[in-house]
């Protein structure tokens, strides 16, 4: 008698549709925690952005609001404005001298007062660190209060020092020579606390015994710095000079309530122009304005990453 083996069914494992509910349910949780984020998101960020990048290909004024329907699609007519509007060069001239010169010396001071600090040279550290970083979070209108008393050119305190010693002190905010390189210290020093809180942090994470070893082997203070501290604080140099930079491209508080842009738009900024513009109702063109300000940034930004990455 000859049977027949009896069928194999294969172990299928399959999901149950109570399993497959509560999957559901699990990710309607999730989306429902992530949409107030994701719609805040849209409406605040992603949404203006996409409009100002269309509104920068458009002739939009002010007077277009109540009936947009008259607005016209005009190419890359803005972008050519910008580029051929002597006002708009004055102001990248102007941008480009303030970062060139006030980056690098607000790190360089900076870093000078983070090694004092760390080094015990400076006493009261605490004291000094609260100092050091209290303009940086004090209102730009207070500091500008304080500028305009020691930069004044009549009664102000630098000029008054200048003339017991017999010397005529210039106008340093009213003086075209003299204005932009007066918000550069002035910005200098207000943001010398951010960056010498950073350097100190990168200081403190270098092991101690390291510096011990060179000591061991003869190195001067000098040598160590140069062959310790500034490799090892490449990573914290890079972002600290990413962040200056990025803030001094945008420099426009300082003109603002110190000089107005003036004099002879001698401290225009970029910034301050788009600012202008958009008062004057010329949406289009302040929006190509701002799109040529942070392409310019993020070029900035990425030569950075090239020159300051740390190497592997």
């Amino acid at each position: 008698m000859s049977g027949s083996a009896p069928a194999v069914t294969p172990l299928v494992p399959l999901v149950p549709q109570r399993n497959r509910r509560r999957a559901w349910k699990q990710a309607l949780i999730g989306w429902s925690f992530a949409f107030p984020f994701v719609a805040l998101f849209i409406v605040f960020l992603a949404g203006p952005i996409l409009v100002s990048f269309i509104t920068s290909f458009t002739d939009l004024r002010s007077t277009d609001i109540r009936s947009p329907f008259g607005v016209n699609f005009v190419g890359f007519d803005n972008y050519v404005d910008v580029f051929t509007d002597p006002t708009f060069r004055k102001a990248a001239v102007n941008t480009a001298v303030f970062v060139l010169f006030g980056v690098p010396l607000t790190m360089v001071l900076g870093l000078l007062a983070a090694v004092a600090l760390n080094q015990g040279v400076v006493k009261i550290r605490k004291v000094f660190r609260l100092g050091f970083f209290l303009p940086y979070v004090t209102s730009i209108v207070a500091i500008a209060v304080v500028w305009r008393l020691l930069l004044g050119t009549d009664a102000g305190l630098v000029n008054g020092l200048l003339d017991l010693v017999g010397i005529e002190g210039p106008g340093w905010l009213t003086d075209t020579t003299y204005s932009l390189p007066s918000l550069i210290v002035m910005a200098a020093w207000r943001n010398l606390g951010f960056s010498m809180i950073v350097f100190l942090a990168g200081l403190q994470a270098i092991p101690t015994d390291m510096y011990e070893a060179a000591s061991v082997d003869g190195a001067t203070s000098w040598q160590a710095f140069r062959r310790i501290t500034v490799p090892l604080l490449r990573p914290t140099l890079l972002f600290v000079s990413v962040i200056t930079s990025i803030g001094y491209l945008q420099f426009f508080e300082e003109p603002f309530v110190m000089t107005q842009g003036g004099p002879l738009d001698s401290t225009l900024s970029v910034s301050f122009h788009a600012f202008n513009q958009f008062s004057f109702g010329n949406y289009g063109y302040t929006a190509a304005v701002s799109y040529v300000l942070f392409l310019a940034i993020a070029i900035f930004a990425f030569a950075q990453f090239k020159l300051l990455r740390p190497k592997t």
